[in-house]
């Protein structure tokens, strides 16, 4: 009976870590909003410093209705999908050199990006 006791401890002290650490991890906005949202908003027609980054999975670079763009986005032969983007967001220079983005100079952490993506992808409104 005691050994029943003790892995049953073992077992819901396993869930309880693993729960744990489920609920500490960020949700995908507040990892855009950590990383983002200085300069971006992912709602329709809100161009801030940065443009909005509503639907931007299948949109053409440089083609937001409002913001004014660096010469070199507006000329990009890029529409955006979730490599190219997860590149650009890595690093910036590499997809576009002379971008607007400074001193944003990307995120390392491929984790980070993707939750940006799929944060990007859902469409929040």
């Amino acid at each position: 009976m005691q050994i029943i006791v003790i892995a049953a401890a073992f077992l819901l002290s396993a869930a309880l870590s693993t729960a744990a650490s489920a609920a500490e991890e960020p949700s995908g906005e507040q990892v855009f909003n950590n990383h983002c949202r200085t300069c971006h908003t992912w709602k329709e027609g809100d161009n801030r410093l940065g443009p909005n980054l509503h639907g931007i999975i299948g949109r053409k670079a440089g083609s937001v209705e409002g913001y004014s763009y660096s010469p070199s986005m507006k000329d990009a032969k890029i529409v955006w999908d979730e490599g190219t983007l997860d590149k650009f967001i890595a690093n910036p220079d590499s997809v576009v050199p002379n971008n607007n983005m400074k001193p944003f100079v990307g995120i390392s952490d491929a984790k980070v990006r993707s939750q940006i993506i799929e944060f990007l992808k859902s469409n929040p409104q």
